[in-house]
C-alpha cells in the first residue's frame, strides 16, 4: 500500500497555465498569461546583473530590501510586509496552510482564481463557491454563504479572468459582516492597472483591522513574471504567524534586488499603466463593434464571449491559434463561451482583432 495523502489534496485538478507555443507555429503572439507588453524596467535589468556576482551567498532571509523599497514607494511599515520568491500564490496557500484546520471552509466568488480552491484542498478545507452577479462578486450572496466554520474569505479584486472588481465600500461592507475569526483575504494582483476614484486596494483596510491581508505580485505590471515574486501587507499578528512557517530563505537574492529596483521606477510603472488604459479601451471597443460581448475590465485583460454554434470560442480558439495568436480558454473558470485576451503591444492587439474580424465573417 502507498502512502496516503491528507484529505482534499487528491481532490484537487492541477492547475494548468496558459498556452505558450503552438506545434507547427513558429511565431506566436502570447496573449494568454496577462504579462505585460513592455517588460520589465530597465533598472530592475540593470539589478539583475548587478547582483548576479552573490550567486555563491545565501539571500538575506528578511528580504528587507525588497520589503524596505515596497514599504518607502506605499508608505508602509516593512516590518508588517512579507515577501514571497514563488508569487502571491504562495502567500495565498500559505494562508490557507495557517489559518484551516480541516473542514474549515474557505469562501470565494464562482469565476475566482483557481489557486483559492487549490490552496483549501491541499490543507483539507472546504471551498464554498459562491455565485456572481453579471460576472462581479456578489456581497450579499458572500456573507449569506459565511457559516461559523468560514476562516477564509479571498477576494480577487480586479478579478481573474473577468475583469471586474468591486468597490472600496462594497469591500468595507463585505469585512464589516464577517466574524472578526474570519479573514479576509485581498488579492489585488491587478491593482495598479485600475483607474477608478471608488477603488482601493486593500492598504486602507489593513492599516485599520486585524483580519484583513492584502496580496500582490511583480508578475503583471511590473514584468516580472519569469522570477516569480509576490508581497503582502497584513496585520503584525498574521506577520508574525506566516513568517514562522515560511522558507527561512523565501525570497533570493537576484530577486530582491531586482523587485526593489521595479518598484522604485515609477516611470516606468506609469508607462506600463497608460499603455494599458490606451489599449484596453480599444481593444475593447474593436471587438465589441465585432457583435462579440466584452466585459468592462479594469485590470491587463478581457473577457470576450463568443455565442454558440459554428462561432464559438473553442473554434475562434482553433483559428486564432492556427495563425499563431493564443488567448486563454477559460472553461476550467466556469466560462466556456468564452476566452481572455491580455492587452499586447500595438502590433498584438491590431493582428488580434483583424484576425477575430476575419473569423466572424467581417
Amino acid at each position: 500500500m502507498s502512502p496516503t495523502p491528507k484529505p482534499g489534496i487528491l481532490d484537487i485538478e492541477a492547475y494548468v497555465g496558459g498556452r505558450a507555443a503552438i506545434p507547427g507555429v513558429a511565431k506566436v503572439y502570447k496573449l494568454s498569461s496577462n504579462e505585460s507588453p513592455l517588460g520589465p524596467s530597465p533598472k530592475a535589468v540593470e539589478a539583475l546583473t548587478a547582483a548576479a556576482h552573490d550567486l555563491h551567498l545565501y539571500p538575506d532571509g528578511s528580504s528587507r530590501l525588497m520589503r524596505e523599497a515596497i514599504a518607502e514607494v506605499y508608505g508602509l511599515d516593512p516590518a508588517r510586509i512579507i515577501a514571497s520568491g514563488e508569487g502571491s500564490d504562495a502567500l495565498l496557500t500559505m494562508l490557507a496552510a495557517a489559518y484551516l484546520q480541516p473542514g474549515d471552509e474557505a469562501l470565494f466568488s464562482e469565476h475566482a482564481f483557481l489557486v483559492y480552491k487549490i490552496a483549501t484542498l491541499a490543507n483539507s478545507g472546504k471551498p464554498v463557491v459562491v455565485g456572481e452577479k453579471n460576472l462581479r462578486v456578489d456581497v450579499d450572496a458572500m456573507l449569506a454563504a459565511v457559516t461559523p466554520r468560514t476562516r477564509l474569505v479571498y477576494i480577487a479584486n480586479p478579478n481573474n479572468p473577468t475583469g471586474t472588481y468591486i468597490t472600496h465600500e462594497e469591500m468595507r461592507r463585505l469585512h464589516a459582516g464577517l466574524p472578526k475569526s474570519t479573514l479576509l483575504v485581498i488579492d489585488a494582483a491587478y491593482s495598479e492597472y485600475v483607474r477608478k476614484n471608488d477603488y482601493e486596494a486593500g492598504i486602507e483596510m489593513v492599516s485599520r483591522f486585524d483580519n484583513v491581508v492584502m496580496t500582490r505580485t511583480f508578475s503583471k505590471i511590473y514584468g516580472l513574471a519569469a522570477l516569480r515574486i509576490g508581497w503582502a501587507y497584513a496585520p503584525a499578528a498574521v506577520c508574525d504567524v506566516l513568517n514562522r512557517i515560511r522558507g527561512p530563505f523565501n525570497t533570493g537574492t537576484i530577486q530582491q534586488h531586482v523587485a526593489a529596483a521595479a518598484i522604485r521606477d515609477r516611470a516606468h510603472t506609469e508607462k506600463a499603466a497608460t499603455h494599458n488604459a490606451e489599449w484596453l479601451g480599444w481593444l475593447t471597443a474593436e471587438i465589441r463593434k465585432l457583435g462579440l460581448s466584452v466585459t468592462d475590465s479594469v485590470g491587463n485583460f478581457i473577457l470576450i464571449r463568443f455565442p454558440a454554434g459554428a462561432k464559438n470560442a473553442a473554434e475562434a480558439d482553433r483559428f486564432l491559434s492556427s495563425r499563431g495568436v493564443i488567448l486563454r480558454a477559460v472553461g476550467s473558470y466556469g466560462l466556456p463561451d468564452c476566452l481572455r485576451m491580455t492587452v499586447g503591444t500595438e502590433e498584438e492587439n491590431r493582428l488580434t482583432v483583424s484576425l477575430l474580424k476575419e473569423f466572424m465573417g467581417g
